[in-house]
């Protein structure tokens, strides 16, 4: 059973739990989220397999929980790695703030600390995606404006939290 830390605004670690009792309850964890962005530019974003949150919703590429213990830049290669099959080398740290919501199996109360990731590799998905594909910044603006529904809320809330100018006009 996997355990996280529950922190504070702060990411001060208070103690730690369950990953299951702390979305049960709602408890505040850390989250490492990652963006994929290629030499071209290019973002890339995986389909959530039916049995995820925002299922049959395109989001960002890495998005995995800071193991008890564990410093964000381990669980930031761990998670890319598990995910999406990346060896990361070359990162940088974008912001970090706290995503709340209710959905079906408890409430995420998750501290997002969000990077972005720099490579060309070809993804390798494990069972939480069904497809990947690689977005211009005109496709994801666009797709944005004529089509919400087409990325999960976590993805509009990076958006809106930490690439506003780059996206929303």
């Amino acid at each position: 059973m996997e355990q996280v830390d529950v922190v504070d605004e702060n990411l001060k670690v208070l103690y730690s739990v369950p990953k299951e009792e702390a979305h049960d309850k709602g408890l505040l964890h850390a989250t490492v989220i990652a963006e994929v962005i290629n030499s071209k530019g290019e973002w890339l974003l995986v389909k959530q397999a039916r049995h995820k949150q925002d299922a049959g919703q395109f989001v960002s590429p890495v998005g995995g929980h800071v193991s008890s213990g564990e410093n964000l830049e381990k669980a930031l290669k761990r998670e890319a790695a598990e995910e999406v099959g990346l060896k990361v080398s070359k990162f940088r740290l974008v912001g970090k703030k706290i995503y709340k919501r209710k959905w079906p199996r408890g409430i995420e109360n998750h501290y997002f600390i969000v990077y972005e990731i720099y490579s060309d590799e070809e993804p390798k998905l494990n069972d939480e995606s069904v497809e990947f594909k690689r977005f211009k910044v005109s496709e994801i603006k666009e797709k944005l404006k004529s089509n919400q529904q087409y990325f999960g809320q976590a993805f509009h809330f990076v958006v809106k939290n930490f690439y506003s100018s780059l996206f929303l006009d």
